[in-house]
């Protein structure tokens, strides 16, 4: 599932950056609430923060099919699966310039005779 969320949020870089003239999509390490984790960010067109709660909600869009298609369930996806992971998701954005989605997970602590599974 983890392997879904990271897809989806590169997808939606992807999508993102699509009329940028020197698109670029990074990973990196970054932090949520006090838990390390990662974040994807582009140089695209970004999204008004005021708004930002309505990422996270199905079939919420900010802007217009016609821009970027899609259907709004992206990001609602990407926090359930995070949320059920008991973990938390973040996003930073600046309209017509960036935007950063970070996710982290709680720590696991593993045993010495046990090896961690995806």
């Amino acid at each position: 599932m983890l392997a879904s969320a990271l897809v989806n949020l590169l997808d939606n870089a992807w999508k993102y950056t699509g009329a940028t003239v020197a698109p670029t999509i990074r990973v990196h390490r970054g932090e949520v609430g006090g838990l390390r984790g990662f974040c994807v960010s582009d140089n695209g067109a970004g999204f008004d923060m005021a708004h930002a709660e309505r990422l996270f909600m199905h079939f919420q869009r900010l802007d217009r099919q016609e821009e970027f298609p899609g259907i709004g369930i992206g990001l609602a996806t990407v926090q359930r699966i995070v949320h059920r992971h008991g973990g938390a998701i973040a996003a930073h954005a600046v309209p017509g310039n960036s935007a950063t989605f970070c996710i982290a997970l709680p720590q696991v602590s593993l045993g010495s005779d046990q090896t961690p599974s995806a």
